[in-house]
């Protein structure tokens, strides 16, 4: 009991995301430039969604709590290295190791599942275009969102009241920038290995059943692409599926390695570059896939550009 209230009583030290490298003033400068502009490439994708009537379908509703996920995930974690990168300190409260656990959980773990309802999406519109107003209706698709957000809150409540339960009565030194749980579970003194376990063996769950949502999804897709007959409509579906497919990629590349690759094969620094990957890299490149790929997007965003412009004069 004396070991769970020094736990709580105690902050955590976070070892900053620079003290693995040199050049710290330029790579902090590269990822407050990445920060800002996730941060603006996200808002902007939610406020062209928003405004464009043409873009208020199934497909850019669930690009749009992406872009919710993408921009909640960086906040969570990059604010607080930089304010330790220019204190000079890295202390972070119980609470504050708390919270960071749980959004962090909470937002991935619902990014993943949602990025596999958004491949169920593809393949309905692909393979089943006639019955796609009905299979994904407004209220199919609310579903879908509140179940991603559900499957995370659960998931964050468990992994977060799990890891803080243990006692970390010794070095609170955590070789991170920001708490994660693989991170705090080094540092506890007492034995996690069966917590290890288990969370290995969710987390292979959490991410294989998406993921095989996902290869079914496009790999039906696939077909019904190499059959059609006209060259405009494979390249336009082709071209909406390859950036999904992409963003897929970025995720769940990183997931996997922090979660279901051993942990003898990690390093303070992979696991730092592979979470500044997933935190911040990606959800800066998310909006930028999207639009940069997508027609609809683009003629969306110059709409309500000029009509901005117009609004000024």
């Amino acid at each position: 009991m004396g070991d769970v209230n020094q736990s709580v009583a105690s902050d955590f030290i976070l070892v900053g995301l620079f003290s693995h490298s040199g050049s710290h003033q330029l790579l902090f400068s590269l990822v407050a430039a990445m920060f800002i502009m996730g941060l603006l490439g996200n808002t902007v994708l939610l406020f062209v969604i928003r405004m464009d009537s043409r873009l208020h379908t199934p497909m850019y509703f669930l690009l749009s709590q992406l872009s919710l996920f993408d921009v909640g995930l960086p906040l969570v974690t990059i604010p607080k290295m930089a304010s330790d990168f220019l204190q000079g300190e890295g202390s972070i409260s119980f609470g504050g190791c708390a919270a960071q656990i749980f959004f962090l959980t909470l937002m991935g773990v619902a990014e993943g599942i949602l990025l596999a309802l958004m491949s169920y999406d593809r393949y309905v519109a692909v393979c089943h275009p006639l019955q796609y107003p009905v299979l994904m209706r407004r209220q199919v698709c609310l579903v879908m969102v509140g179940s991603s957000w559900l499957a995370g809150v659960l998931n964050a409540s468990v992994q977060t009241s799990i890891t803080l339960h243990f006692p970390y009565c010794a070095s609170r030194t955590v070789d991170h920038f920001f708490c994660e749980v693989p991170a705090l579970l080094k540092i506890s003194c007492a034995d996690t290995s069966a917590y290890e376990q288990a969370l290995s063996t969710s987390g292979v769950l959490i991410l294989v059943l998406p993921l095989s949502l996902i290869a079914s999804s496009y790999g039906h897709v696939l077909g019904a692409v190499l059959r059609m007959s006209s060259e405009e409509a494979r390249n336009k579906t082709f071209t909406t599926c390859c950036s999904h497919i992409t963003v897929v990629g970025l995720f769940y590349g990183a997931a996997v390695f922090m979660y279901m690759v051993p942990g003898a094969y990690h390093s303070p620094y992979h696991d730092d570059v592979v979470s500044l990957f997933y935190s911040l890299v990606s959800p800066t490149l998310n909006p930028l896939i999207y639009s940069l790929r997508n027609r609809e997007v683009r003629m969306a965003l110059v709409k309500v550009l000029s009509r901005a412009g117009l609004r000024s004069k």
